[in-house]
């Protein structure tokens, strides 16, 4: 009997211990699933998506930032925006974002549409934006330029002579420059079209 009993107790030693190791094996292989799963939620939830790389709105500081005086070369450098959009036809509260100008430098000289005469225009664009949108102005000069004169020269002398006129122009430039940013860029983010001069002869 003794020898039974020292034959049966080597068995449930080695029961015990081939026990132990799966235990220990399955509990490495679900430590290994879980980390691998949590390190691709991160890398999945880390993907760029195409409005981590749009213009971020400005939010308006508290210090009043004194503006530099008319003629003054000196550029100021551009502005970091914090808050990320969905897309560049977001609403923008102008009380809490940072509004920056950017003049065009050259006025823009076109035949009005009845050809009576012509229209010389000079225009300074406003954004809620960083200045990945002044930017992409820069770059898409070209395409602005040309685009602006082909709205110039489609007015209505006539309609250019009323408040309300000049407004629906201001609104038609800025629809046409967003257009053309959305085309070349993917994002508008120009808020309005200001004229800096307008002639009519």
């Amino acid at each position: 009997m003794t020898k039974d009993k020292e034959e049966a107790a080597p068995k449930k030693k080695g029961k015990f211990k081939k026990l132990l190791m799966i235990g220990v094996g399955a509990f490495v292989l679900i430590g290994a699933g879980a980390g691998a799963g949590i390190y691709f939620g991160a890398l999945s939830a880390h993907e760029s998506k195409p409005e981590d790389n749009y213009p971020k709105l400005v939010l308006r500081s508290k210090e009043d930032a004194t503006p530099a005086a008319e003629g003054e070369e000196k550029e100021a450098p551009l502005k970091v925006g914090t808050v990320s959009v969905p897309n560049d036809k977001f609403k923008v509260d102008p009380k809490k974002y940072e509004v920056t100008y950017y003049p065009i430098t050259d006025a823009f000289t076109t035949n009005l549409a009845d050809g009576s005469g012509f229209l010389q225009v000079g225009i300074s664009l406003s954004t809620f934006y960083d200045g990945k949108v002044i930017n992409n102005i820069k770059r898409q000069a070209v395409p602005i330029r040309s685009v602006v004169l082909m709205v110039l020269a489609e007015q209505d002398p006539a309609l250019l002579s009323s408040s309300q006129g000049k407004q629906r122009l201001q609104r038609q430039l800025t629809g046409a420059i967003n257009d053309v940013l959305r085309d070349k860029e993917g994002f508008g983010g120009v808020d309005n079209v200001y004229f800096t001069g307008l002639v009519i002869q």
